[in-house]
C-alpha cells in the first residue's frame, strides 16, 4: 500500500449551458471528449502515460452506456487506456475522483483522469413496458403470419412516451418536491432562498468579469460552427423583484422556483491526477492534493433527501486531520438554494450535532465570506455528472488566487447521498 499523496495536476471544464441550447447537437461523448482532450493538452503530458479514466454520468446514452470509453474515443487519446463509467447521481464525478485516487494511493496506477459529463439535451423519452414487450415479441416472431397476428394486438396508446424525469423511485417524489419539503422542515423562507440565488448570479458574473473562469473553462466548437466560451445561465441583470415574481414550481404553497434552483444543463469537466512522486519525476507543478473523500447516506423515508453532506462533513474533516476552522474556502453544491441553506443550518446546529451526529458541539460556524465565492450551480449550471470535478477545479483555482490552503467541497445527491472532499492547494 502506497502512502503517497495524490495530486491534481490540472483540470478544465466546458462552458455549462442550458439544456436544449447551444450544445443540443453535441453528445455526451463529444462533450466529455473535449474536457479529456483539453485537460491533457493543457497539462503537456505524454498521453500514453495515462493509465485509467474514470468518468461520471447520471443519464448515459442508450447507445453507449460506458460513456467514459466513448468520450475517450472522441478525445483522440490512446484507445489503450481502460475506462470506467460511474454513477453516484450529482456526486458522480466526485466519485470518479475518489476512484482514481484509490487506484493511485494503492499503487495500482500512477496517473489517471477523472471527470464527468451530462447531456440533458440527449436524454430520450422512454416507452411503457407494454410497448417494449410488444416490439420485442414482434422482433422474435419467426414467420410473417405470426407478426401479422401480433400486429392486431397493437394499441396506439402504447406509443405514448414517458417524458424523462428526476424522481425517487422509493418516495415517488421529484428532487424538487423533496427540496421544497426540506425547506419547510428547516424553516427556510422564499425570500431567503431568492436572496441566495441572486447572490450566486452576482458572484458568478463578477468572477467571469475579472477573468477567474478563463483559467479553466475551455472554448467548445459546436457542429453548427459556433464557438461557446462562457456559461450561458449567469444572469447579470437578475434582481430580487424579478426572482420574487416567479411562481413556485413543485407545490402551490411551495418556495422553490425556477430561479432559486439549478437549471438543467449540458457540460463536462475533467482533472488529471497522479502520485506526488510521479509529478516530481515529470517536473509538473500540481494545483493541489486531495486530502480526503468521505460519503454518507440517510434513510430518505425518514430524513430529508439532500441532507447527506451534513453527515459526511465530520468524516471528511477527521480523515483529513483538520478542524472546521482550518478551512479557507467552502464550496457547497447549489442544487437548490433551500438545500444549501438547510445544510448550513445543520452545520451550525447544536441539536443536529447532538441528535444526528453524536457530537457535543456543532460542526462549526459558517463564514459566508468563504462560501461559494465565485457562484455555484444555481447560476453556473448543473450538468449532473460534471459538477463534482467542476468543484474540485474551481476550489483549487480560487485557493491559489487567494494564496490560501484548504477547501471543503460538499455535494448532495439523489438517494440521500452526500459526498465531501477536502482539497489542499500546493
Amino acid at each position: 500500500m502506497s502512502k503517497e499523496r495524490v495530486v491534481v495536476v490540472n483540470g478544465v471544464r466546458t462552458p455549462f449551458v442550458r439544456a436544449r441550447g447551444v450544445f443540443q447537437r453535441m453528445s455526451a461523448a463529444a462533450l466529455g471528449g473535449v474536457a479529456l482532450r483539453e485537460t491533457v493538452a493543457r497539462s503537456d503530458i505524454d498521453p500514453t502515460l495515462i493509465e485509467e479514466v474514470y468518468y461520471g454520468i447520471v443519464s448515459p446514452p442508450t447507445e453507449g452506456s460506458n460513456v467514459s470509453r466513448e468520450a475517450l474515443f472522441d478525445s483522440g487519446l490512446p484507445a489503450t487506456i481502460p475506462c470506467t463509467t460511474v454513477n453516484r447521481y450529482c456526486a458522480s464525478s466526485a466519485e470518479a475522483v475518489a476512484g482514481i485516487m484509490g487506484k493511485i494511493s494503492t499503487g495500482q496506477i500512477d496517473i489517471g483522469l477523472a471527470g464527468g459529463v451530462e447531456s440533458i439535451s440527449s436524454v430520450r423519452a422512454i416507452f411503457s413496458q407494454q410497448a417494449t414487450d410488444f416490439f420485442q415479441d414482434i422482433a422474435r416472431a419467426k414467420t410473417p403470419s405470426q407478426r401479422l397476428s401480433m400486429l392486431t394486438q397493437f394499441k396506439p396508446t402504447m406509443l405514448a412516451p414517458h417524458a424523462p424525469g428526476i424522481k425517487e423511485p422509493t418516495t415517488g417524489l421529484t428532487m424538487g418536491q423533496s427540496a421544497d419539503l426540506m425547506a419547510r422542515q428547516f424553516e427556510i423562507g422564499r425570500e431567503e432562498q431568492d436572496k441566495f440565488a441572486l447572490e450566486s448570479h452576482q458572484k458568478a458574473h463578477a468572477a467571469w468579469e475579472r477573468g477567474f473562469y478563463k483559467s479553466h473553462v475551455v472554448c467548445v466548437g459546436t457542429p453548427e460552427g459556433k464557438a461557446i466560451d462562457r456559461d450561458t445561465d449567469v444572469r447579470a441583470d437578475s434582481s430580487i423583484e424579478k426572482l420574487s415574481s416567479l411562481r413556485p414550481v413543485f407545490y402551490k404553497d411551495g418556495t422553490i422556483t425556477a430561479a432559486n434552483a439549478s437549471p438543467l444543463t449540458d457540460g463536462a469537466s475533467a482533472v488529471l491526477m497522479m502520485s506526488e512522486s510521479k509529478a516530481r519525476e515529470l517536473k509538473m507543478k500540481p494545483l493541489g492534493v486531495v486530502r480526503a473523500v468521505a460519503s454518507a447516506a440517510v434513510n430518505i423515508q425518514k430524513e430529508p433527501l439532500l441532507i447527506g453532506p451534513a453527515y459526511a462533513i465530520p468524516r471528511a474533516l477527521k480523515l483529513a486531520g483538520i478542524r472546521w476552522d482550518d478551512l479557507d474556502l467552502l464550496e457547497v453544491h447549489e442544487a437548490f438554494a433551500a438545500q444549501v441553506l438547510a445544510t448550513l443550518k445543520a452545520i451550525e446546529s447544536p441539536q443536529f450535532a447532538k441528535e444526528k451526529l453524536g457530537l457535543a458541539q456543532p460542526i462549526g460556524h459558517v463564514d459566508k465570506s468563504k462560501l461559494n465565492v465565485n457562484g455555484g450551480s444555481i447560476s453556473i449550471g448543473h450538468p449532473f455528472g460534471a459538477t463534482g470535478t467542476r468543484l474540485v477545479i474551481q476550489t483549487l483555482q480560487e485557493l491559489h488566487a487567494r494564496k490560501k490552503s484548504l477547501g471543503l467541497i460538499s455535494i448532495c445527491a439523489a438517494g440521500g447521498i452526500g459526498t465531501v472532499l477536502i482539497v489542499e492547494a500546493i
